[in-house]
């Protein structure tokens, strides 16, 4: 066997999934030249053909069929046993593959990112902003920053941060309008919603519909950015329900004030902002990303208005 029969494999891996040698390349920040090289080393040392190539695409052949088949179980224990040797050995190097919600992940875990490959220059990163619920086996991931209740898992999980739901409106807003002082005065307001599709940080545990439904205020402004709701908020078009990593510094700031309304019965059910990983034994890179997102975040967190 070649000495480098792994890497070779991995991008036969690449390439299939790509579906052409131009497409793996670019995952892989290699020339197409390069990928079909390490296809030419993997096949002259297995001693078969692996795909069919042609001007218009590439087929696999019975062996590459098998080879695929067997090939990422291999990279997965390969993967997991580098893991696990960089743990022990205390070294934060090598590739960390985080996913998370593309707010967050710009505003709190792209800094603490750049902090940390300035002080351990051989990691790189690969960030996912991602509003899909990311799975760290299927995906290949090191961590993912998920908010919310948690299913019951095989993910080992630990908590960042706890989750609350702030109702806020800019104070020219809540000055022309007036301030609701029960969810029912919301029926007369302007309400600034999400954008697409059914959202676990939205309106019906307010006021027990989707936003503008039965006569339940009228939604004037959608996004599907927290950080443009946000902004929206701030520019006085309407109130919002947003988490209160969003807009509790400005509440704090005073650009927003927040709307407690019967106590924020919306927070009753604690939930939280938890990192999850698969391996039980976390790695180097793993070690060093949670506890500067942790101090990065604080206790209480920042954002936390009191």
């Amino acid at each position: 066997m070649r000495p480098h029969f792994a890497e070779h494999l991995s991008t036969f891996v690449d390439v299939v999934r790509a579906g052409s040698f131009s497409a793996a390349a670019r995952k892989r920040a290699m020339t197409p030249s390069a990928v079909i090289r390490h296809i030419d080393a993997l096949e002259a040392d297995l001693g078969v053909a692996l795909l069919v190539r042609s001007t218009r695409a590439l087929a696999l052949t019975d062996a590459g069929r098998r080879l695929h088949d067997k090939a990422q179980p291999l990279l997965d224990q390969l993967a997991d046993t580098h893991a696990e040797i960089a743990a022990f050995e205390g070294s934060v190097s090598g590739t960390l593959r985080i996913a998370c919600f593309p707010t967050f992940g710009r505003r709190y875990v792209l800094p603490v990112i750049a902090a940390l490959q300035a002080e351990h220059p051989a990691l790189k990163v690969e960030l996912d902003l991602t509003e899909l619920l990311a799975d760290p086996v299927l995906e290949r991931l090191d961590v993912v920053v998920r908010m919310g209740a948690l299913p019951d898992s095989t993910l080992i999980a630990s908590k960042l941060a706890p989750l609350h739901r702030l109702l806020v409106a800019s104070p020219a807003y809540l000055a022309q309008a007036g301030e609701p002082k029960v969810p029912a005065d919301l029926s007369s307001h302007r309400l600034i919603d999400k954008l697409h599709g059914a959202d676990l940080l939205g309106w019906r545990t307010v006021i027990g519909c989707p936003a503008g439904e039965d006569g339940k205020g009228v939604v004037t402004f959608r996004s599907d950015d927290f950080d443009v709701q946000r902004a929206a908020a701030a520019a006085a078009l309407g109130i919002a329900l947003l988490p209160s990593w969003v807009v509790g510094l400005d509440v704090k700031a005073g650009k927003l004030v927040r709307l407690p309304l019967e106590g924020e019965t919306w927070n009753a059910e604690p939930t939280g902002i938890y990192l999850l990983r698969a391996l039980p034994q976390p790695s180097a890179k793993v070690k060093a990303f949670t506890q500067a997102l942790r101090t990065a975040i604080g206790n209480p967190p920042i954002w936390d208005p009191g």
